[in-house]
């Protein structure tokens, strides 16, 4: 593994530039509690899974799509997960099938977003395992600490303010979707004029 790599790779991640990506981690996250962080890792390790393989097949020039295309697609994942977390009629997740799936499958969609800076921190190096392997653990490694920061602040909320557990999924879910519907709506703007 690259120490470079991995550094980038979590500085990438927690970046707020980057924030399509953190959206997707805090509404992926969005209806767990502090006491529920096995099944949150389990999450972010499918996310990463997905989004290693797609990131992998860029890499490699293997998977070519419009990097206009992407940028619409990813608010949308977005939105499909804080709105899947709002219309959810019980408080504690009960089953994380569809919470895995959203993982696994929006990872390959997230995947193709980090590719364009993946390949341009490469350049020609020939040897693409070691970088490869570094920023995708940097990205799962990132992507933890933002979801520690999202179960702190739930933890805070839900169990020191007595805010409700749907109450806080609810809030913090639409706020998610809210920003995120604003992303799809500029990416559509985007997709019309390219």
């Amino acid at each position: 593994m690259d120490a470079l790599y991995f550094q980038l790779g979590w500085q990438h991640i927690i970046n707020w530039e980057g924030y399509d990506h953190i959206l997707f981690v805090i509404a992926l996250s969005a209806i767990y509690l502090l006491r529920e962080w096995k099944k949150v890792l389990i999450l972010v390790t499918a996310f990463t899974i997905g989004h290693s393989v797609t990131l992998a097949l860029s890499v490699l020039n293997i998977v070519h799509i419009s990097s206009s295309l992407v940028e619409f697609l990813i608010p949308v994942t977005i939105c499909i997960t804080a709105l899947s977390n709002v219309v959810r009629k019980n408080e504690e997740p009960q089953h994380l099938q569809l919470n895995y799936f959203y993982a696994l499958f929006f990872g390959l969609i997230h995947g193709l977003g980090f590719s364009n800076y993946l390949k341009s921190l490469l350049g020609s190096e020939v040897n693409i395992v070691g970088p490869l392997l570094g920023f995708n653990l940097g990205l799962e490694f990132g992507q933890i600490l933002i979801v520690m920061t999202v179960m702190f602040l739930s933890w805070i909320f839900v169990k020191i303010g007595r805010i409700g557990r749907r109450d806080w999924n609810m809030f913090l879910s639409s706020a998610t979707f809210g920003i995120a519907f604003l992303m799809v709506i500029q990416g559509i703007r985007s997709l019309i004029t390219n």
